[in-house]
């Protein structure tokens, strides 16, 4: 079924009989506080049980309690739902669950619904006792309906009164119990769910959300004549629900760390939240530092001693841990460093998506302080990269940076559950006695790797510095021991490129059009070259996953396209913008480092609107490139 066949079956109320969608997406958007993304995470959990595709989507306010009844006050999540798996999160929701009328203007200018897009409004405004609202209430429902939004008024707080006077923690469970009826979710998972989610409090928690669920679905059964089946795919191997901070917590675990230093920061901050929680049953550490410069710099003592440790910040923290990291990379210490993006610079948007960060964590030391590079596309690599990152650390005797962004972080999908492997895990310290003929820093003339001294075994002793040193770690400001010591961090990324193979293209090996992406952006890349291949447009895809070093071979395969083209969560200079020109426009951040790796021209198309990429956005601009008919 198309968008429009699912538009017209969703303004068709009268109609009971099931409707049968291979995909579905729902907002329930609400005041900061009223439990909105709980019940969406809910809802998702229990598709996911069911055997569906999932993807969501936080919506968070910028500021931490922003006034009631606001437009840029909203708050909520977003679930897409589908038959086949699911990787981002679509374009335009086919069903919204408001608590209030301006929530939804709100989402309205984020352009998240279309025409034929059913609003389920909570209609307790109409009769409020100060009557600025209730003209406010009738002028947006007046609104909404010219826009061409289906919108039903239901009394929502009136009826989830009947179970429980604290409505303001509870209507939460109702609209789950209304959803779940409406789209088909199975009432015994869902009460399962709503048991792992409130088990550590009391049985009487449990009921009374139990009941409140329940109030809800008989609710939609008697009032709200929708109903939608998204049947689910077999479910053929074993699925484990998570986001992406748990997911980067379990591969911490996985990898055999155990230490994480980290100084709180959003959209970071629940990676630490997950570890504080389950670290200290397998032996680690979370060590919740005074600032950002005390976590990376606690991180860097615990892996001097031995044992690699992880810190985990953003943006504006990353800003301030860079005199440590080109310690790090001076110094040779092996460090496990995640960057969950944010939007920017400053403060910039701090509950929002953006691949910003990408050339602060290049170039953002001074002086040449080359490291590795990895970007995380799916939630299932948020678990494999730390994995990957600590052992890359203490092969090269470098930082490793794995980025992520707020789209992986808090976004919840099914992933295949990691089988453990004894290999993920560090092995145990050799503290044998040193031969004091090795220096601790013994390059070799090719790769720039030398053996790694530990404190604490004999004849290893040695200073550690920051300073320009010789291979003896001696302070050193002769021309030589510099030039050479640069020398040796650089072709640890030439050895390690050396390891690597070109990226695999998805599509045809030539064409028109290659979309490039990094990051979160994977799945509605991909979703979007799929339409536009659908429809005999000659474009293909390449996800890039090592940033430093870049993955061979790219070079060679942009000759085979006509046009080139990065798509990021990052600023461009539009190409026609005043005063900009094609001379100085600036481009996006990897169209920027790929042009300068590959001497091709490489053209970009971004936005920094704080929101995943939407396939239907993508594939426009696909069409715009190469005229939209068919070749």
């Amino acid at each position: 079924m198309g968008k429009s066949d699912k538009a017209q079956a969703l303004a068709e109320p009268k109609d009971p009989t099931i409707t049968r969608v291979e995909e579905h997406t729902i907002e329930i958007v609400s005041d900061s506080g009223e439990g909105a993304q709980k019940a969406g995470q809910a809802y998702g959990a229990i598709s996911a049980r069911m055997g569906n595709g999932v993807w969501t989507v936080e919506i968070i306010p910028a500021e931490i309690k922003p006034p009631a009844r606001s437009r840029a006050g909203a708050s909520g999540i977003r679930v897409r739902v589908g038959s086949k798996p699911v990787t981002n999160m679509g374009d335009e929701a086919d069903l919204v669950v408001a608590l209030n009328e301006q929530v939804l203007y709100g989402r309205i200018a984020q352009k998240a619904y279309r025409k034929g897009t059913v609003v389920l409004l909570e209609n307790r405004w109409a009769d409020d006792p100060q009557e600025a609202i209730r003209v406010a209430y009738a002028e947006g429902l007046r609104h909404f309906r010219e826009q061409g939004l289906v919108v039903h008024e239901l009394a929502l707080e009136s009826a989830c009164r009947k179970v429980t006077q604290d409505v303001a923690v509870g209507k939460n469970m109702f609209v789950l119990g209304m959803l779940c009826r409406i789209c088909g979710r199975d009432p015994q998972k869902a009460r399962e769910e709503i048991a792992a989610v409130f088990g550590k409090k009391s049985k009487d928690v449990v009921a009374k959300n139990h009941g409140l669920f329940d109030a809800g679905w008989r609710f939609a059964e008697e009032q709200i004549p929708l109903r939608f089946l998204i049947p689910p795919a077999p479910v053929t191997s074993r699925l484990c629900v998570m986001n992406g901070n748990q997911a980067l917590g379990l591969g911490i675990m996985a990898a055999g760390m155990e230490m994480v230093a980290m100084y709180p920061i959003t959209p970071a901050t629940s990676a630490s939240h997950y570890l504080a929680g389950v670290f200290g049953k397998v032996g680690g550490c979370v060590h919740q530092a005074e600032d950002e410069i005390a976590a990376i710099g606690f991180a860097i003592g615990a892996s001097y001693a031995g044992k690699t440790a992880c810190t985990i910040t953003s943006g504006p923290g990353l800003a301030l841990k860079t005199e440590f990291l080109g310690l790090a990379v001076m110094a040779e210490i092996p460090l496990v460093v995640v960057v969950v993006q944010r939007g920017g610079p400053s403060t910039g948007l701090p509950t929002k998506v953006e691949q910003g960060d990408l050339l602060a964590v290049l170039y953002g030391q001074p002086g040449d302080a080359p490291k590795i590079v990895i970007a995380a596309a799916t939630i299932e690599e948020c678990f494999h990269l730390p994995i990957a990152a600590r052992r890359l650390a203490e092969a090269f005797r470098t930082p490793v940076i794995v980025l992520t962004d707020a789209n992986l972080a808090t976004g919840v999908a099914p992933v295949p559950r990691p089988e453990p492997q004894p290999d993920w895990l560090a092995p145990p310290l050799d503290l044998a006695a040193w031969d004091p003929a090795v220096p601790p820093y013994d390059w070799d003339e090719r790769s720039g790797i030398s053996p790694r001294p530990i404190p604490g075994q004999r004849g290893g002793e040695y200073v550690l510095t920051g300073l320009a040193h010789t291979k003896q770690s001696k302070v050193a400001y002769d021309p030589d021991s510099n030039q050479n010591g640069c020398a040796a961090r650089s072709k640890k990324l030439a050895a390690f490129r050396g390891t690597l193979v070109p990226p695999t293209v998805e599509g045809d090996p030539d064409g028109d059009l290659l979309v490039v992406g990094w990051g979160s952006s994977l799945g509605a890349i991909r979703e979007a070259v799929d339409r536009a291949r659908g429809e005999g447009l000659r474009v293909s895809s390449l996800h890039v996953r090592f940033l430093s070093p870049l993955e061979p071979g790219l070079a060679a395969i942009f000759a085979r396209f006509r046009q080139v083209m990065t798509v990021e969560i990052n600023y461009s200079d539009e190409p026609d913008a005043p005063g900009v020109g094609p001379e100085y426009r600036r481009r996006a951040q990897l169209a920027t480092l790929l042009r300068g790796e590959t001497l091709v021209d490489v053209d970009c198309w971004s936005n920094v609107h704080g929101q995943p990429l939407r396939p239907g956005h993508i594939h426009a601009e696909i069409a715009r490139r190469l005229g939209g008919g068919k070749h």
